[in-house]
């Protein structure tokens, strides 16, 4: 029996068809089953939401600058007599003085040696002084006897003028010698604080050498930098917020715009007074009444006494003019969206999704930002959760819409979300 042998080429044939039949069954086996169009699933919201209506309101109008703080004018305090020993310092740097208070004092010894020799020689001019006055008398009395000549007379009375004119210089050195005998003592020219000591006990001091240096009245000022093209918009008594280098915030006001402009940085100073601390005011009433000059701020607010609570002459601050204030267009600070260098905004739209709007920020106040341009009044703004939005997401709203948002304004918004939304 011949046994049955298939030829190749059909043997080939044949496993195409079965390959080709198994890839057949495998594709429909995956393929899913058609679905009707409404059970086909809604798309999703993104996210749950709050939203706010933008708010008018006054905002204020600030100017900043930066500056030092620095003493209202200060006193050079130094010796007048030259020669003398340092006995006693009585102030140190921080204490308060008044006006006349003495400072330091100098070795009396050789000024009341020389105020006693000045005196003595008053004496003995005096005494010929009175003589020659009495012979000039008697010369004059026998002058119609023609016992003395012309000559004679005129002499005694030239005589009598120059013991006269010895006797009132003696008198000048003797003044002299009195004044240079008080000035053994350092008084204080005006009321302050004292900001630096250089005298020592038992040094020889040259005649004007510095002593102490006074910050006169204790009044203190804050020198701000101003440019030239902000300068015409501030006045005198314009309010200002001063916050120094150690922290805190100092009020004041403007008593001052320098005439002139630097010409190398094109900038004005502007000199603010700054207001007195409880404890500085007190040691000032103790030290003594003010002078005239210390004004009070305002007409009710004292100066500074040296230091106001941290703040120092010398140290930096900055601060703030405050120019007035302004209506304008405000949201919440957390709708705001910084990408890419540009603020962005979520405005819940038709079917509550939400668009992105590109706007301009303006002034900070609080937790509300100002919005120049690119919001429309009456949009709908999302607050919570619009840092994670994209333009055109679909979105959820919550139950409670932004806090800060007015009552008068939250209403007609929640209206006309619930107006807008779909269920």
């Amino acid at each position: 029996m011949q046994k049955f042998k298939l030829k190749p080429i059909v043997v080939v044939i044949l496993v195409g068809l079965a390959v080709a039949a198994g890839a057949f069954f495998y594709v429909s086996a995956r393929k899913p089953a058609a679905t009707p169009a409404s059970a086909q699933a809604a798309p999703k919201p993104a996210l749950t939401v709050t939203v706010a209506l933008p708010e008018s309101v006054r905002l204020p109008i600030k100017l900043a600058a930066n500056g030092n703080i620095a003493a209202w004018q200060e006193a050079a305090i130094g010796a007048e007599s030259s020669g003398l020993r340092l006995t006693d310092v009585r102030v140190n740097v921080g204490d308060v003085v008044k006006a006349g208070q003495v400072l330091a004092t100098f070795a009396t010894d050789s000024v009341q040696a020389d105020v006693a020799q000045a005196r003595a020689s008053l004496l003995e001019a005096q005494a010929n002084a009175a003589d020659a006055a009495g012979n000039a008398q008697r010369a004059r009395s026998l002058q119609s006897s023609g016992a003395l000549s012309t000559q004679q007379i005129n002499q005694y009375q030239t005589t009598e003028k120059t013991a006269k004119a010895r006797a009132e210089a003696a008198q000048a050195v003797l003044s002299a010698q009195q004044l240079r005998s008080r000035q053994t003592q350092v008084l204080a020219p005006d009321s302050g604080v004292i900001s630096v000591r250089t005298a020592t006990v038992g040094s020889v001091v040259g005649s004007g050498a510095e002593l102490f240096r006074m910050i006169r009245q204790g009044r203190l000022e804050w020198r701000a930098e101003v440019t030239s093209s902000e300068l015409g918009r501030i006045a005198v008594g314009t309010p200002v917020s001063v916050v120094p280098a150690s922290g805190g915030t100092l009020r004041g006001r403007v008593r001052m715009v320098a005439p002139s402009v630097d010409p190398q940085t094109r900038a004005a100073l502007v000199y603010v007074d700054l207001p007195a601390s409880s404890k500085t005011l007190t040691a000032v009433r103790r030290a003594g009444p003010p002078q005239a000059s210390t004004a009070p701020l305002g007409g009710s607010e004292p100066y500074a006494v040296g230091s106001v609570g941290a703040a120092k002459a010398g140290m930096f601050a900055r601060g703030e003019f405050e120019l007035g204030a302004t209506e304008a267009l405000t949201v919440p600070q957390r709708a705001l969206v910084v990408r890419d260098g540009f603020n962005y905004l979520f405005q819940l739209g038709d079917g509550n999704r939400v668009s992105q709007l590109k706007v301009q920020t303006g002034r900070l106040s609080g937790e509300r930002i100002e919005v120049v341009s690119g919001l429309p009044a009456d949009a709908r703004i999302v607050v919570n959760g619009a840092g994670f939005l994209n333009d055109g997401d679909l979105v959820r709203l919550g139950q409670e819409n932004e806090s800060n948002t007015a009552p008068v304004q939250a209403a007609p918004a929640q209206a006309a979300i619930k107006a807008g939304a779909k269920p």
